[in-house]
């Protein structure tokens, strides 16, 4: 059966070859990407490889929440339903850490951006539907104050980890408030230092066959086995389903973690409002 699938970060690494598969394999698949003229290319070059696959694009910066907003009303615009969403965009370094709204990038993109998408998105997703969230094994505590712009953390490496940590927890939080009503929401963790442009350049390594990384995408979007494994943490250093960090599984600190994105949210509205007016 073909499905309708949002891969954000679909215009290279991981997320163009889960793309690439996906479309091979005769689905729907909506592309996202920052640059306009990079996400047409890419386009065209996996119509090549239809088998009976359907593309669409859409460009957005996830690093504004004002163009998550517009990315999400424009999915919802063009489909009623939506099958699979993954949220695979990440950043690790970037010449500015800081966005327009005054976050550090990693915890905008990486965390705060796919809740908001997700969230709007909820209504096309139902109980079949699957939310596959990128995670990694770098993941460190979360610092409140970091994620919401007023502490400026030292180093690349922890505002990374932290991000991730983040969007591990909000994935378990989500899926336990949703239960059986709501779709199914992994954290997956594709492989540690696959070979994408952001561990090339974060790292300065070649790093391994980012395949990987996508099969694994496929497998959690598709595959039987992830169906009744909503909330859980997939690790695919190890192949398995496993622990997470312990804060992913600490009610009071996922709930912390989940009202500062919210918080965040919530003062973007108000001052969105306040232009408006």
């Amino acid at each position: 059966m073909q499905k309708t699938i949002l891969i954000t970060g679909s215009t290279d690494g991981i997320g163009l070859e889960t793309a690439s598969m996906l479309v091979s394999q005769g689905h729907h698949v909506l592309l996202h990407g920052r640059n306009p003229e990079k996400l047409q290319a890419t386009e065209t070059t996996l119509s090549g490889l239809t088998a009976g696959g359907r593309i669409e694009s859409y460009a957005a910066d996830l690093s504004n929440m004002a163009e998550v907003e517009a990315l999400a009303s424009a999915v919802a615009g063009q489909h009623a339903r939506l099958d699979v969403l993954i949220n695979n965009a990440g950043v690790y370094k970037a010449p500015g850490t800081i966005t327009r709204d005054g976050l550090d990038v990693r915890f905008a993109v990486n965390t705060i951006a796919p809740y908001l998408l997700t969230q709007r998105l909820l209504p096309l997703l139902d109980a079949s539907g699957r939310v596959v969230n990128l995670s990694s094994a770098a993941q460190a505590p979360v610092d409140a104050e970091a994620l919401t712009g007023q502490l400026r953390l030292p180093d690349d490496y922890e505002a990374y980890a932290q991000s991730k940590l983040a969007i591990t927890m909000w994935s378990r939080h989500i899926a336990l408030a949703l239960g059986q009503d709501g779709p199914v929401f992994i954290a997956v963790n594709p492989g540690s230092l696959l070979g994408t442009k952001m561990v090339k350049e974060g790292f300065g390594v070649a790093g391994g066959d980012i395949r990987i990384g996508a099969q694994i995408l496929v497998q959690a979007a598709l595959a039987d086995e992830f169906a009744s494994a909503s909330g859980q943490y997939f690790d695919n250093d190890s192949g398995e389903f496993a622990s997470p960090h312990p804060d992913a599984l600490d009610p009071q600190k996922t709930e912390t973690v989940v009202r500062a994105i919210e918080a965040v949210l919530a003062e973007m509205s108000k001052a969105d409002k306040g232009n408006i007016i």
